[in-house]
């Protein structure tokens, strides 16, 4: 039997409690027999179904649901991106991972995807582009998306002591003096939903990195305007940090910080960073934790691996804050699982949450001094 027809997982009893189930929905044949393959060779992975259309998917997710869906957007009919929201609401309110091309359309449509819950994206090679090295990066997105942490989330260690500096023999809390936030799969979401949570009037200076191929910057930088509704710039090097912008780290390169001054200067470098990430968010945390003495709130969100943990603990004992998205609220509760599960954070919740919370903390006015 080829394996373009050999029977799905649901057919032949292979589908376990600890398995993961893989919905693929794209108009090519090819391309979901290539992905089939795939998917079967990993044994902790089953197939739930295949579909050419997002209507037929809705239909069968309703019946079959799926961990994890494989969403082409381009297909005749209504399309992913339409179908996206009621593929998100079946049954197992599965994870979708969006397979897009590197077109500017495609970007366009990928970016609006994760935006709305698509958790993460992967390229559609080009014919013959399907090959060892992508079936692994393809099985390892699916495993991670699938493994949902069934632990709770972990709560936080007692939150590091508030930093205080002394002046006229008083002390008064340190004035925070950036936001600092870093996220990857899950984390577009996650981010919206915090930066809708604060208000408007928010001035301090937003720095983000996000894990993100470099053609997606810059439509990234226009949705993150729209979210927050204050302008976007995308870093590049001696740019000034200025309150009431955002400054996105480019997609080849870490934001850095130093301080001239009374000023902050972004500094883009493309040294390799401990995690493997470009841009890495561990860069950008330890140099605030230079340039601004502690005074920074760090924000981990939605992502996979350990980009992060390096750079806040090195922010905390420099003074600063570190917050963490939550397990239950998160895509993969990778990055800000670990650090959480390190007690580097004084604060762990869902998004809405953490955008309250920064507005909280950001507004509490400086003791008087003696």
């Amino acid at each position: 039997m080829s394996p373009a027809r050999r029977p799905s997982a649901v057919t032949t009893g292979r589908i376990g409690k600890d398995a993961i189930r893989v919905m693929i929905v794209d108009d090519s044949l090819t391309v979901r027999t290539i992905f089939k393959r795939m998917v079967e060779s990993d044994p902790a992975l089953v197939i739930a179904g295949t579909a050419s259309s997002a209507e037929r998917a809705i239909a069968q997710l309703a019946a079959e649901p799926a961990d994890v869906v494989l969403l082409d957007l381009e297909m005749p009919g209504m399309g992913g991106l339409d179908a996206l929201p009621a593929i998100l609401a079946t049954p197992a309110s599965p994870q979708v991972l969006v397979v897009s091309s590197l077109t500017v359309d495609g970007a366009e449509h990928t970016l609006a995807a994760l935006q709305m819950g698509a958790a993460d994206t992967l390229l559609k090679p080009r014919p013959g582009g399907f090959t060892e090295d992508y079936r692994a990066q393809l099985l390892g997105k699916i495993r991670a998306l699938g493994s949902r942490s069934t632990e709770a989330a972990t709560p936080a260690a007692p939150p590091p002591e508030r930093s205080f500096v002394r002046a006229n023999g008083s002390l008064r809390p340190r004035r925070t003096e950036v936001i600092a936030i870093g996220a990857s799969t899950g984390g577009i979401h996650a981010l919206g939903l915090m930066l809708r949570a604060m208000d408007r009037t928010f001035d301090l200076p937003i720095l983000i990195t996000q894990h993100l191929p470099p053609s997606f910057i810059p439509v990234f930088a226009r949705q993150i305007e729209n979210a927050c509704g204050r302008p976007a710039d995308i870093a590049t090097d001696g740019m000034e940090v200025r309150p009431g912008r955002v400054m996105i780290a480019p997609g080849d390169g870490h934001l850095l910080v130093r301080r001239s001054g009374e000023r902050l200067i972004a500094r883009i470098c493309g040294e390799p960073a401990p995690s493997g990430c470009m841009p890495s968010v561990d860069p950008m945390l330890a140099s605030l934790a230079v340039a601004c003495e502690g005074r920074v709130l760090g924000v981990i969100l939605s992502g996979m691996g350990r980009d992060g943990v390096i750079g806040a603990q090195e922010l905390v004992t420099a003074g600063g804050t570190i917050y963490a998205q939550d397990a239950g609220s998160s895509a993969v509760w990778g990055m800000p699982g670990a650090v959480a599960k390190a007690g580097l954070a004084s604060l762990i919740a869902e998004p809405e949450t953490l955008g309250e919370a920064i507005m909280a903390q950001t507004s509490v006015p400086l003791l008087r001094q003696g």
